[in-house]
């Protein structure tokens, strides 16, 4: 009992560390940006990533929901198809390539190991699209209606901060930049610099799969 009290109190410490933390993204004409996905990469290398997740992107209604999803390196994602029609999703995304066969029902999930943007379609309906957003980082997650995303627990330290949208005309980040988080946690708004180029849902491609 004694090795077990004291571990706990080694490990309590790191625990207290952790504090909240907003972060807010605006468009340069400060309208907050809805459905960007915002990564927070430790500077220190000694620390761990986020682990692998199990995640779903499902097929209702000839349609990817959600059409983007955020997961750690090293996750699996199944597809299942909820429709009474059979689909054949794949991507050709040099971050993860794949082809499931035509089929119905759920398929063995899909193992996606390498950090960056994953674009999926469908073989037979090509208005089908979504994203798979694969992050190497210890914080992760996607922006409100409001432009906001928070964390709960993020231990102070410095950070590089990236946004990226799936409506982006490039692949690349939006925004990278160095924060600092203290004990206390952090408030930030993080305006854009320049005016986002994003596409609308009527204007992607037929080859959307490129960007």
């Amino acid at each position: 009992m004694r090795f077990v009290f004291h571990t706990l109190l080694a490990l309590c410490p790191a625990a207290v560390l952790a504090a909240p933390l907003q972060i807010q993204f605006l468009a340069v004409d400060g309208k907050p940006v809805n459905a960007s996905v915002v990564t927070l990469r430790s500077v220190d290398a000694s620390r761990p990533l986020a682990r692998p997740v199990p995640g779903t992107i499902a097929q209702d209604d000839l349609a990817f929901i959600p059409h983007v999803l955020v997961v750690p390196v090293g996750s699996t994602v199944s597809f299942p198809n909820n429709d009474k029609v059979s689909h054949q999703v794949y991507s050709f995304s040099p971050a993860r390539s794949f082809k499931l066969p035509l089929y119905r029902g759920t398929p063995p999930p899909v193992t996606f190991d390498r950090a960056g943007v994953v674009t999926l379609g469908c073989n037979i309906h090509d208005q089908m699209r979504a994203h798979v957003f694969v992050v190497e980082a210890q914080y992760f997650g996607r922006t409100d209606a409001g432009g906001r995303w928070s964390a709960p627990d993020v231990e102070p330290g410095e950070y590089q901060l990236e946004i990226w949208h799936p409506l982006s005309r490039v692949q690349r980040a939006v925004v990278e930049q160095h924060v600092t988080v203290g004990t206390a946690g952090a408030q930030l708004v993080i305006r854009a610099a320049a005016a986002l180029k994003l596409r609308s849902e009527s204007q992607v491609p037929a080859n959307w799969d490129a960007y």
